[in-house]
């Protein structure tokens, strides 16, 4: 089974625009190679130099949807990440802390960083961030991959 961190927005740019934005993002961070393009996000997803698939898509969640129910926002886009599971796991998941952390400062409105609606990384709601108090999850090294000024606190989604 694929490993999934999903990145749920609730914003006024829409999924292209988001798609932009994570194409400069990763560029920029050497993830990308010079032939990915910011159309290939929305149209089956790009890989990263490491391996992880990068999707963006608009989102139309169910009113039942977790982020919705327990976080207090409805996402309009979502950023998936899909790790190759023969890669080195750790090295995906700061390139994913890396993406997210340049997307803080370029696109607007609350956001979760999330895998599989079971651990909540980073959270910005009313423009406040925080990441969560799991020394596991957030090294000291990941940890100064965000720029943003953020408190540490650990969120959670409602068990059913």
């Amino acid at each position: 089974m694929a490993i999934s961190y999903s990145l749920d927005l609730a914003t006024p740019a829409p999924a292209p625009q988001v798609a932009r934005e994570v194409h400069d993002v990763a560029r920029t961070s050497g993830l990308f190679d010079a032939a990915v393009t910011a159309e290939q996000l929305l149209d089956g997803g790009a890989v990263t130099t490491l391996g992880t698939r990068v999707v963006v898509l608009e989102s139309r969640p169910q009113p039942w949807n977790p982020v919705t129910t327990d976080l207090g926002f409805t996402p309009t886009v979502s950023v998936e990440f899909v790790l190759d599971k023969d890669n080195a796991l750790p090295a995906q998941q700061d390139d994913i802390v890396r993406i997210v952390g340049g997307l803080l400062d370029l696109v607007s409105g609350d956001l979760v960083l999330h895998r599989e609606f079971e651990d909540i990384w980073l959270l910005r709601r009313g423009g406040e961030l925080s990441v969560g108090e799991q020394d596991d999850l957030w090294p000291a090294g990941r940890l100064a991959l965000l720029h943003q000024p953020y408190r540490r606190t650990t969120q959670a989604f409602a068990d059913e």
